[in-house]
């Protein structure tokens, strides 16, 4: 039978008037009966059965998703557009409190520290660390260029952390940015580069430790709400608690390996010098560990009563359904070419 021809009979014949899908499904394949032995079909013209079907079922359905998908999008922008306005927003407040405070060295000091815990530094981390280092080699008058840089690194690196969640993607993410900034600081700069990234490198350690700690206080204060959302994410929170000495250690290498040979030598030289300052580190991700197994193992086991739940679902019973199909699909198909196999071979043998 033609294709094209079963394709249109279908879309001719099919009756959306019936209650249920069952039903016009039925009523189709049965008037398809009167024409067609349904049995010598081939799979290329019970593909286009399925097909035609699907997409007279399915119609409505995808122009209602292709809308919620068109106005998804709109409201990403308006989102979008909206946070760049809280944060210019935010900029302006603290850039007109600096001007009412300007000749009061003391609240401007505060104020900036605010500022800092206020403004989301992850969106220009790269420009920020950048200035910070090169503010305090130009301001370096007493000889504590590394203390002054590795301080501030450590208040970068946790203030961009504490913003977010904490999960391996993005603690990666700002410690590379904050060291290869460090690094073009070091490069422009090499009498200072020993020092700038041996700060650099502290004060990311210190930063990391700092976040975590922070984490640690606050699963003890957390609300209902978001202990189900932690627990969405129970067991990659507490890999990543299990191996952020790791992290900082891979993210140290993978910078070193992308720069000049100076640089990389210089970096793996350092970071070998930190190995026992890195047990702080593992130390305190530790602490969280056992603090947020201890707090939460009971809603993980209701996280896991909720899943076996799920196994029950509709979803869940159509994929076993299916995994069996697919079991009876292989099997017939080996038995097929088995017996081609056999065939081939008896001919030979004649």
């Amino acid at each position: 039978m033609e294709v094209d021809k079963l394709t249109i009979d279908i879309q001719n014949s099919y009756n959306k008037t019936l209650e249920d899908i069952q039903k016009r499904i039925s009523d189709t394949i049965t008037r398809l009966a009167t024409d067609t032995e349904i049995d010598e079909l081939n799979l290329h013209e019970i593909k286009s059965i399925a097909t035609t079907i699907l997409d007279i079922e399915t119609r409505t359905l995808k122009e209602d998703v292709a809308l919620l998908v068109s106005q998804k999008e709109a409201l990403d922008r308006k989102l979008d557009k909206k946070a760049q306005e809280l944060q210019e927003t935010k900029y302006n407040v603290f850039n007109a409190i600096e001007s009412v405070l300007s000749e009061n060295e003391s609240a401007l000091l505060k104020l900036h520290q605010v500022k800092l815990q206020s403004i989301d530094l992850y969106e220009f981390l790269s420009e920020l660390v950048e200035s910070a280092i090169i503010t305090a080699l130009e301001r370096d008058t007493d000889g504590e260029i590394k203390e002054s840089i590795q301080e501030v690194i450590k208040d970068l690196t946790f203030e961009a952390i504490k913003e977010g969640s904490l999960n391996t993607i993005r603690i990666r993410k700002i410690l590379s940015t904050i060291l290869q900034c460090s690094i073009d600081v070091a490069e422009a700069t090499p009498t200072k580069a020993e020092d700038i990234l041996t700060a650099t490198l502290k004060g990311m350690r210190s930063g990391l430790i700092h976040s975590i700690d922070r984490f640690k206080k606050r699963l003890a204060y957390m609300p209902v709400e978001a202990k189900h959302i932690l627990i969405e994410d129970y067991d990659t929170i507490m890999e990543d608690l299990n191996q952020t000495d790791i992290l900082f250690s891979q993210v140290v290498q993978t910078q070193a390996s992308e720069n000049s040979p100076a640089i990389n030598k210089l970096l793996l030289d350092i970071n070998r010098s930190m190995r026992y300052d890195l047990e702080e580190l593992v130390y305190i991700s530790k602490e969280a560990a056992d603090m947020m197994r201890e707090r939460f193992s009971s809603f993980a086991k209701t996280a896991v009563q909720r899943a076996d739940t799920a196994l029950k679902s509709q979803a869940a019973q159509e994929a076993k359904r299916m995994g069996k199909q697919a079991w009876s699909v292989a099997k017939t198909a080996l038995g097929s070419a088995i017996k081609t196999a056999k065939g081939a071979m008896e001919n030979k043998d004649k």
